[in-house]
């Protein structure tokens, strides 16, 4: 007969498993990705109705760094977003690259406004306007 040792539902010292340090309505639980995403999600909104019908499929996406060789139409400096066009079926794309964009912001709250700037900058090259026309306030 074989003897089966039981599961364990408390560690050793009898205090049960250790659960997390804060629970998810508290605020340490977002990372600064999360957060981040938001603040894309938020500022993006304020796009929609410049978009239009003809750019309603227009995707906002957020990446951690850009790809390691830059496309030959950039120049050498690191690129904060990147626009790629609709083509065939795709719709047109806008993507923010996270940890560029907190690097160039000294401080935090300066952040949501390069967000916005650089949608901002990105949406009026898809639309062929200037980015001042855009009334994104």
């Amino acid at each position: 007969m074989t003897r089966q040792t039981p599961t364990r539902g408390r560690d050793r010292h009898g205090r049960g498993p250790r659960g997390p340090l804060a629970w998810p309505p508290v605020p340490a639980m977002v990372t600064r990705a999360q957060a981040f995403d938001e603040l894309v999600i938020e500022s993006a909104a304020r796009f929609d109705r410049a978009l239009g019908q003809r750019y309603a499929a227009t995707e906002f996406a957020v990446e951690e760094v850009p790809p390691s060789e830059p496309a030959p139409w950039e120049d050498e400096r690191l690129p904060l977003g990147r626009l790629f066009p609709p083509a065939g079926r795709l719709p047109a794309r806008i993507v923010l690259y996270r940890r560029p964009i907190e690097a160039r912001c000294a401080d935090p709250a300066e952040r949501p406004e390069l967000v916005r700037v650089i949608l901002a900058e990105h949406v009026a090259a898809l639309l062929g306007v200037a980015p001042e026309d855009l009334d994104s306030h």
